[in-house]
């Protein structure tokens, strides 16, 4: 650990957060001349206190002990560098179009690798109207279902989340060219183009 680098981000996002260093000090219920030390880069903050400091100035506290933030390059509106993420406890889902570190339930996720679906996995993807009907006779238990179906195109994305027990049966808006994206429980991301 670079005591001088923790300092100076501690420092920095304190002054991002317009706080002095008596608030910061108060806020972590010690004296502001240990928040002075810390950004003098003469110590760093007891263990004990890391988890409520990062909390306090909104960073991830393993680059607050790395001492520098990672910042992604702009991107444009492409969706097709969209990233999933899915937690394997609770089910929730969160995307991302740059690098990203992400955790649900006390676990770091990964992205989801996307796979091309065979014909036989294939979604069934008709037209109605102005939607496409989606439908699947894909397993809908508990232990083995498909938890949500996107719709891509180059700059819109369009999610619909499923529940274990109920028959897949959806409507999307219809557009002319994209890609449907679909998690299986059990086999992962995949994705055909409709």
């Amino acid at each position: 650990m670079d005591n001088a680098r923790i300092g100076s981000l501690i420092c920095q996002l304190r002054r991002e957060k317009s706080m002095t260093q008596r608030q910061l000090a108060e806020r972590m219920h010690i004296s502001d001349k240990t928040v002075s030390k810390w950004e003098r880069g003469l110590g760093c903050p007891d263990v004990s206190l890391l988890a409520a400091l990062s909390d306090t100035l909104g960073v991830d506290l393993s680059q607050m002990l790395d001492g520098q933030l990672t910042t992604n390059h702009i991107l444009g509106g492409n969706m097709k560098r969209i990233k999933f993420y899915v937690c394997p406890n609770c089910g929730n889902v969160l995307t991302a179009l740059a690098d990203t570190s992400i955790s649900c339930c006390g676990k770091k996720l990964l992205p989801q690798r996307l796979q091309k679906a065979e014909e036989a996995d294939k979604l069934k993807a008709e037209r109605m109207e102005n939607d496409y009907f989606i439908s699947s006779d894909h397993e809908m238990t508990k232990e083995h279902h498909i938890s949500f179906v996107a719709l891509m195109t180059d700059d819109t994305i369009i999610m619909r989340k499923q529940y274990p027990e109920w028959d897949l049966q959806m409507r999307i808006p219809f557009f002319s060219r994209g890609r449907l994206v679909w998690y299986c429980t059990k086999h992962g991301l995949f994705y055909q183009k409709i």
